[in-house]
């Protein structure tokens, strides 16, 4: 899809622009991430694309939430976003994508995210891009097992789940077919 290498590309200019404007070398990125120079740096040269997990990292660096990232990266404002415009970001590593349903708002706390995860994929978040974020993540179709505070929740079709999220988190899909969610986050 060429609107998703679009898409790529703005994220990758909108990390640069976050690390610029803060005066960080990628040394000093590095350092604060927890991820090597030399992989910042094919990410900003545009060689490598963002994981779901490296994405995380960043955003706790710079402690924002990653549905403000993707939101900043898409331009508008408008209160109505048709789905066809609605971005979608696909993890090179698990496949799982994350389409931003809510419409890109600046000073706005709330979003809801459409989560598709395929069937055994595995995401692991260190900790959270902003400490005490409310979530809700209500499961649609399949299995969704959600490890939070080291307590695993199985959740099946209609189950919702709602949380403070400070410490560590694992997405797995351990059905024959993948995940399908939606995920409302509140800033605190």
């Amino acid at each position: 899809m060429g609107n998703e290498h679009t898409f790529d590309a703005k994220l990758v200019a909108r990390l640069a622009a976050l690390r610029e404007a803060r005066g960080w070398s990628l040394e000093q990125l590095a350092q604060f991430s927890g991820i090597s120079r030399a992989t910042l740096s094919r990410l900003e040269r545009g060689e490598s694309s963002p994981t779901a997990a490296l994405l995380g990292k960043l955003c706790s660096a710079y402690g924002m939430p990653m549905s403000r990232l993707i939101a900043e990266v898409e331009e508008g404002g408008a209160q109505l976003i048709r789905a066809a415009d609605q971005p979608v970001w696909t993890d090179p590593a698990s496949g799982f994508t994350r389409r931003m349903v809510s419409p890109p708002a600046r000073g706005l706390r709330g979003e809801l995210i459409e989560g598709r995860l395929p069937a055994g994929a595995v995401i692991d978040y260190e900790q959270p891009s902003q400490p005490g974020l409310e979530q809700h993540i209500w499961l649609l179709d399949g299995l969704l097992d959600y490890t939070l505070d080291g307590v695993t929740h199985r959740l099946q079709p209609g189950d919702c789940l709602r949380f403070r999220l400070f410490g560590a988190t694992r997405f797995a899909c351990p059905g024959a077919t993948g995940a399908h969610y939606l995920i409302a986050i509140c800033e605190p």
